[in-house]
């Protein structure tokens, strides 16, 4: 079959490098233009129409968009005509097809195409993978679906964190753990905080929402109704223009996503979330908050979450965060730190903005609002480009002041830490005099739980490390006498840091000099 892309490898550059390029061969025919008979050049070879967005892939060959999406998610490699398999994995637009396209309807006298629908292009997909031979269906791009299914298998084993069972943070809500996944770095060196809480994010259920149970009844949907119909139903519903249904279909949803993680892995479809955009922005009580709580159910199932943000629900999230009501910022609170426990997701939202809206939450009314922004704060600066982006909007002094809030000053600390690992937050943190605020903290430690002060210890020690600005700051502000305090009752971890920190104080020695094996005489030292 012919294709106007076709990629040439080993071409020389102007400097005599060999490089790849895409070589672009825009179509001409010499025959009159009909109607009837658009040249299949133009034709997308799975979807088998006009193509409105056409794209070339790795391979060379030229698809419609959405038929390319579609294959991707379901895995499923077509064989074309000339008996290649086309490789998705990237995928440029075709402008010069797409102009070519435009131009043969302009004189042939057709209609433009127009962008096909993601559901009908998916029944040609799956008619074609029934009648294909098992040969044809690719075990490279199923990969992708296994890779979003084990997300967050071996979380806990990969973990850098550790996890207290201290429940009464979380009791309203219900149980659904998360553990953090691999991230770029350590949050401290060689050592992780100890969270003073569970990294729980539960689903919302209808009853903290204005809408009451007894509304949902219904908009039910039966148990027996299969799975496209259920995203059929929802689909339909959200699209009404009685705003009414809109509300009890959108509670269903919420309702439905609660518990069940069967219903939230089938029903985040391209579709469903399509269809679910318009009710984020809705201007209606019964409608907006449901619907971003029920965003926040899908988002809890492993897999949903990179869908999610490549949908583009992000954007929309911040905003809601910034300017909806009470309920709303608690549920778009919520859906960021859920989203942001993939690592595959750290990045882009930050570079979506998140951070400084989740910076302004943290003075929120509402605590669970203030709970989630710290934690996805926690989560999101795991991440280098997080950390800088984090520290140019200023938030070195916001943390530091925040710490004085009782209720925050546990969550609030774990972002300090990793902040604390960085060159650029280390820096900003010293001209903030983060070193007497945090020895402030360890000296009326006493209504701090153990972990929010071994956590206080650990960004010590990080901002201690190849510092000499810490040295001279710590000794100001007599970090002797509270560090010795901390030698003598502290947990393990934290006598361990403070230990170091002592001889890095009062011997100037090398940093060689903690990994001796020989028995060091701390009382000497510290009577010294």
């Amino acid at each position: 079959m012919y294709s106007p892309f076709r990629k040439a490898n080993g071409d020389t550059g102007r400097h005599g490098r060999s490089k790849s390029v895409w070589n672009i061969f825009v179509y001409r025919s010499s025959s009159k233009f009909d109607k009837r008979d658009p040249p299949k050049e133009l034709i997308c070879p799975i979807y088998g129409c006009l193509m409105f967005d056409p794209v070339v892939v790795s391979t060379g060959q030229s698809f419609e968009r959405t038929s390319v999406q579609v294959c991707k998610d379901l895995g499923f490699k077509p064989q074309l005509p000339d008996g290649l398999n086309p490789d998705f994995t990237n995928v440029i637009p075709n402008l010069a097809l797409r102009t070519t396209i435009l131009t043969w309807c302009e004189k042939s006298g057709a209609e433009k195409p127009q962008q096909p629908d993601y559901y009908v292009v998916e029944s040609v997909v799956r008619a074609s993978m029934a009648s294909t031979s098992s040969s044809s269906i690719s075990r490279e791009d199923s990969s992708i679906r296994v890779s979003e299914r084990d997300l967050f298998k071996g979380g806990t084993e990969n973990s850098p964190m550790l996890l207290s069972q201290a429940a009464s943070e979380m009791k309203s809500r219900d149980s659904h753990f998360y553990s953090s996944s691999s991230s770029e770095e350590s949050v401290i060196a060689n050592n992780s905080p100890l969270l003073p809480f569970k990294t729980r994010l539960s689903s919302y259920s209808s009853s903290s929402s204005q809408s009451t149970s007894s509304e949902i009844v219904s908009g039910e949907v039966p148990s027996s109704a299969s799975t496209s119909s259920v995203d059929d139903y929802y689909v339909v519903q959200f699209k009404k223009s009685d705003v009414y249904e809109q509300e009890q279909a959108v509670i269903s949803l919420r309702k439905s996503t609660r518990t069940d993680e069967e219903a939230r892995v089938s029903l985040c479809t391209p579709r469903l979330l399509s269809a679910l955009k318009p009710l984020l922005l809705s201007r209606y009580a019964g409608v907006q908050p449901n619907a971003v709580a029920a965003l926040v159910n899908l988002s809890l199932a492993d897999i949903n979450k990179v869908k999610i943000v490549r949908a583009g629900m992000t954007s929309m999230l911040i905003d809601l965060l910034k300017s909806g009501s009470e309920e709303t910022k608690e549920h778009a609170a919520g859906a960021i730190f859920s989203l942001a426990l993939e690592d595959d997701n750290k990045t882009a939202i930050g570079v979506l903005g998140a951070l400084q809206p989740l910076l302004h939450a943290l003075r929120s009314e509402t605590e669970r609002t203030r709970h989630d922004s710290a934690l996805a704060l926690y989560h999101l600066t795991l991440v280098q480009s997080n950390r800088v982006k984090l520290i140019k909007l200023g938030a070195a002094n916001t943390l530091l002041g925040l710490l004085k809030a009782s209720d925050m000053a546990g969550k609030v600390m774990l972002v300090l830490c990793n902040l604390a690992v960085s060159e650029e937050g280390k820096s900003a943190l010293l001209d903030a005099n983060a070193v007497d605020v945090l020895l402030g903290i360890l000296r009326n430690s006493n209504k701090l739980d153990d972990s929010t002060r071994e956590n206080c210890v650990g960004a010590l020690y990080s901002l201690s490390q190849k510092s000499l600005r810490f040295k001279s700051m710590a000794k100001e502000a007599k970090a002797g006498e509270v560090l010795q305090v901390v030698v003598e009752r502290g947990s393990e971890r934290a006598r361990e840091k403070a230990k170091k920190m002592l001889i890095a104080m009062q011997t100037r020695v090398k940093e060689e000099y903690e990994d001796e094996e020989e028995e060091v005489n701390w009382e000497g030292i510290l009577e010294g």
